[in-house]
């Protein structure tokens, strides 16, 4: 993140993109790690079919946290994609 006051230019430790992504990765990490407590209970509750529903979103999260990590590695090394 970049802020102008008239000729001058400061900057932060990490871009606004850069930030973004960090945000973005760390709430689905919390994510994937929430699902595997919803699997547990609906396991003692014998609850497949939410069992299979929970994997099915917790599989998604890992995916797309996988996918958004590339991003931030490019953004990373080149400020942008």
């Amino acid at each position: 993140m970049a802020t102008n006051t008239g000729n001058e230019q400061s900057q932060t430790a990490i871009s606004d993109l850069e930030y973004d992504f960090v945000t973005v990765l760390h709430n689905k990490a919390e994510a994937v790690k929430a699902y595997d407590a919803y699997i547990k209970d609906a396991e003692q509750v014998g609850s497949q079919p939410c069992v299979e529903l929970f994997q099915k979103l917790r599989q998604s999260d890992i995916e797309h946290a996988q996918e958004i990590r590339q991003h931030l590695q490019q953004v990373l090394q080149h400020g942008k994609m």
